[in-house]
């Protein structure tokens, strides 16, 4: 098994299977395809199933490595081995490597749905905070019970109390856990973006909403939204609510800003989630950047870059003409590997020619 290098450069013409190589390391530590939930995009056609394995360094330790395995197959199966065992739960895998995605679908944390902003935040609460998984399992059957139970009709009031009250203490400390680490992660984001954007930084403001009345306690949103609840047959308040708003100057970045300064506040984002998981002690992220001269000028990419050199993670990019990274790159390549990629074969480029 080949160690690949601490900056992986793949390019090629559009079409030629370099995404292909950063959906197979998104698979690797997700088990998941980073372009929607169907697998099917991701096996050779005529094929049963997909497999990738590789070594990940553990956190905390000198040189030392775990071995990951992921299957998937067309009817939906996934086998997951992690350090040669198998493993049933996602999340063991997802914390032994830690990805941050750069791509066009990354747009969506200022122009999409909440569900992508939750999506985000949640990513960074699981890999500093231990106790948010079980909390968010536990919600996510309460709330499943608790929404039954509303559909139903016919309500026993002790049964649809039980489920609420459990319901109530798992969000409640679901919010608590985003709401410490969203404080963590605001000044990261803006000492970050004031580096790729100093115009934009003052101006730039992240919002927390919970997804209830921050004046109440969840219980008591939980109490005060019952009849509406009971009328429309489902939860209406809770974390299942709740979003990250990137506002410029009192409105919303995505009404305001253009696309390439929308790239950098997602850039601004995602290197904000990287730095913080360092400083825990979780390890480094591995950021996989589809096409980054996309949408950015010369001095952005290279601001973006040096960011990128400055947490000594590990990162593979994707470009269509090599010199677009190596024009940007800070100016010690020691550690960087370009690879050639071409009718889905990757071929490296020696030393001498970045």
């Amino acid at each position: 098994m080949q160690e690949l290098a601490r900056v992986n450069v793949f390019f090629g013409r559009n079409g030629s299977g370099k995404t292909s190589v950063l959906e197979a390391i998104h698979l690797l530590g997700m088990a998941r395809s980073f372009r929607g939930n169907s697998v099917k995009s991701l096996i050779t056609h005529g094929e049963a199933n997909c497999v990738v394995y590789g070594m990940a360094d553990a956190p905390g330790t000198s040189g030392a490595g775990v071995s990951l395995g992921v299957q998937r197959g067309v009817d939906g199966d996934i086998t997951i081995k992690v350090g040669g065992g198998a493993v049933k739960s996602v999340a063991h895998l997802v914390e032994h490597l830690p990805l941050q995605v750069i791509n066009a679908d990354s747009f969506e944390l200022l122009t999409g749905s909440p569900a992508a902003r939750r999506q985000y935040l949640d990513w960074g609460v699981f890999h500093v905070e231990h106790r948010f998984l079980e909390q968010w399992q536990r919600f996510q059957r309460c709330i499943k019970q608790r929404n039954k139970l509303l559909r139903h009709g016919k309500i026993q009031p002790q049964e649809l109390a039980v489920w609420t009250r459990d319901l109530a203490t798992s969000g409640a400390a679901i919010g608590e856990y985003r709401k410490e680490y969203f404080k963590l992660l605001v000044p990261r984001f803006k000492g970050i973006v004031g580096q790729l954007v100093p115009s934009l930084a003052a101006g730039l403001e992240l919002r927390y909403h919970q997804g209830w009345d921050r004046q109440a306690s969840y219980a008591e949103a939980l109490q005060n939204s019952l009849a509406t609840d009971t009328e429309h047959g489902y939860t209406h308040v809770g974390p299942q609510r709740a979003d990250i708003r990137v506002l410029l100057d009192g409105h919303l970045a995505a009404e305001t800003l253009s696309r390439g300064q929308q790239k950098l506040v997602v850039c601004g984002l995602k290197l904000a989630q990287g730095q913080l998981v360092t400083e825990q002690g979780k390890g480094c992220c591995t950021y996989l950047v589809d096409d980054l001269p996309s949408e950015l000028d010369l001095q952005h990419s290279r601001q973006v870059c040096e960011l990128l050199a400055s947490m000594e993670a590990q990162v593979f990019i994707t470009c269509v003409d090599r010199a677009a990274i190596a024009a940007v790159w800070p100016a010690d390549k020691a550690g960087m590997t370009m690879f050639h990629v071409e009718h889905g074969s990757v071929s490296p480029v020696s030393a001498a020619a970045v």
